[in-house]
């Protein structure tokens, strides 16, 4: 009966797929690279090939060049909403819905959505415009990404607060990079092809460095190459003798190095196109009725930020660790073992435990990788 009833679900599923819409998405390594020019590039491509294309949303910064494409293209006009005493206009999802085109471009996907607005993000609406059986060509910059918000500010010294779950990215039926070389990035902002005149020393000093744009640069060509390989595992048949990789995060309630975790492990995951799990282990000492406040709070968020990046939460009680992680390992038939890296004392005691060398010998006996984090 199980069997029957996974089978008519994995059935279901299979139709809800073959309705989405397909869903394309343009990367950049930075603003100005030119996602937003090829998209309507090939929103003309596809008017002239007969194809009901309508712009839903498209921010061209009043760049002459690109602002000279919409031309001729339909637009769907856009929702007014007004916002502590100003109009502003975002993107309106039900117009799209009720006009139906068979390709709608929206600009700007880490976008905030207005106090109000159905949903809190334009990530969002786009899922929702997908659901409904619409084409959708989007745009993102590499920053915007949420497993690389750390590599990112480590890079810029920048904190970027719009973000773009990875999960949403992995729905992509086809990602494009845009690239240019620093120098050619660079002499595009200094000919005023990106910001206005009055912006562009601040750039420079800023995120237009030329040793910060090649890092940029060089995420954004892995995070394509990923995606590229994650196409072809799901695409072409694997031999069934492959092993599938599977990842188990493991964190303590020490906020950020929970945080690098998830986030590491998340662009494990990512590449290989793995399923990952993330497990909170609750000892005595961190049960409800004694716990800090800061760090229930602090876990919680985590909790949200792995469920975001594709993560299934695993919260047990034990007051042996090690021990829950070998159950998981056995029950879920995890391939990898993700920890953080502890304080060198720490680390010290941990070694000398008699525990953790039974975990140590467990994972080896499984051929299970221990991966630890910095």
């Amino acid at each position: 009966m199980s069997q029957d009833g996974n089978s008519a679900q994995d059935f279901l599923d299979l139709i809800k797929k073959s309705r989405r819409g397909k869903f394309k998405i343009y990367i950049g390594m930075s603003a100005g690279v030119g996602k937003t020019y090829r998209m309507l590039q090939e929103a003309h491509a596809l008017l002239e090939n007969g194809i009901d294309v309508k712009i839903g949303y498209i921010e061209t910064h009043y760049r002459k060049e690109t602002h000279a494409l919409l031309e001729g293209l339909p637009i769907i006009p856009r929702r007014k909403l007004f916002y502590k005493g100003k109009e502003l206009e975002e993107l309106d999802v039900q117009a799209v819905l009720n006009l139906r085109p068979e390709v709608v471009i929206v600009d700007e996907l880490a976008h905030t959505n207005i106090e109000g607005s159905k949903n809190e993000k334009r990530w969002q609406d786009v899922v929702e415009i997908l659901d409904a059986g619409i084409n959708v060509i989007s745009a993102v910059n590499i920053q915007h990404i949420e497993s690389l918000n750390e590599e990112v500010k480590e890079i810029t010294n920048i904190e970027v607060k719009e973000r773009v779950p990875d999960s949403v990215l992995s729905q992509a039926d086809e990602v494009v990079n845009i690239d240019l070389t620093a120098e050619e990035l660079i002499n595009r902002l200094k000919a005023g092809k990106i910001y206005d005149t009055t912006k562009i020393n601040a750039a420079l000093n800023n995120f237009f460095k030329a040793e910060s744009i090649l890092q940029l640069r060089e995420l954004a060509l892995k995070e394509v190459a990923s995606q590229v390989t994650r196409k072809v595992e799901s695409e072409v048949t694997i031999h069934k003798s492959l092993k599938k990789e599977k990842f188990l995060a493991c964190i303590s309630s020490n906020e950020k190095t929970a945080k690098n975790v998830i986030r590491k492990t998340a662009r494990l995951a990512n590449y290989y196109n793995s399923q990952w799990y993330l497990l909170y282990v609750q000892v005595p000492s961190e049960s409800s009725d004694k716990i800090a406040l800061d760090k229930q709070r602090h876990l919680i968020n985590n909790f949200k930020l792995a469920t975001e990046l594709g993560a299934e939460i695993i919260k047990v009680e034990d007051n042996k660790v090690a021990h829950a992680i070998m159950t998981q390992c056995e029950e879920r038939n995890i391939t990898t073992v993700c920890i953080g890296k502890p304080h060198l004392n720490l680390w010290k005691i941990i070694l000398a435990t008699d525990t953790f060398n039974t975990l140590l010998n467990k994972l080896s006996q499984e051929n299970i990788d221990l991966v630890i984090l910095s």
